[in-house]
């Protein structure tokens, strides 16, 4: 006997499926961190304005909330997709070859029945679109209000409003409110 013999489709199928639950993992783990480092950009951003009184350092908040946010919507949904991937590929083709009419992995399904999934779902993507959109549209209207005065940071704030915009449509684009 080799060691090909003890290799089989099902423990192929069930290697791939523990590679990528961990991939899922080590996403989630740093998506939610970006939470809290996109606070911490818009506290310290906030303190340096304070400080010296330089509106035009407002224009920091939405250069790095716009990278945070897209990296975060980058990550989740590769979450999202890994978690589509176990549901419609992976769990089926291991499930017939286990011979079950069910998909084996249940918990990747049973989740998205909570009768409250849609609610969360909606209130997650407002908590995102007020970490990335609305805090640096704000701080985008102080700039204007107190610091808009030359030329080249005016032009930088009217390039932030774009690239705000398009990930604001993208998070709500991406927001996966469904079943």
């Amino acid at each position: 006997m080799t060691a090909t013999d003890d290799i089989t489709i099902g423990k192929l199928l069930l290697a791939e499926y523990d590679r990528v639950k961990e991939e899922q993992k080590t996403r989630i783990g740093f998506r939610d961190n970006l939470l809290y480092v996109t606070l911490a950009a818009m506290v310290t951003v906030l303190i340096g304005v304070a400080q010296t009184r330089h509106a035009e350092l407002l224009l920091a908040l939405p250069a790095a909330t716009s990278v945070l946010g897209w990296t975060y919507l980058v990550n989740d949904e590769k979450i999202t997709a890994i978690g589509r991937y176990i549901r419609t590929d992976l769990g089926p083709r291991l499930s017939a070859l286990a011979g079950e009419p069910e998909s084996l992995f249940g918990w990747e399904t049973a989740h998205r029945r909570d009768t409250r999934r849609a609610q969360r779902k909606v209130i997650q993507c407002a908590v995102d679109l007020t970490a990335f959109a609305v805090v640096p549209l704000a701080a985008l209207t102080v700039f204007w209000v107190y610091g808009a005065g030359a030329a080249v940071p005016l032009v930088i704030s009217l390039l932030e409003v774009v690239a705000v915009a398009v990930l604001a449509v993208q998070i709500t684009l991406y927001a996966d409110t469904g079943p």
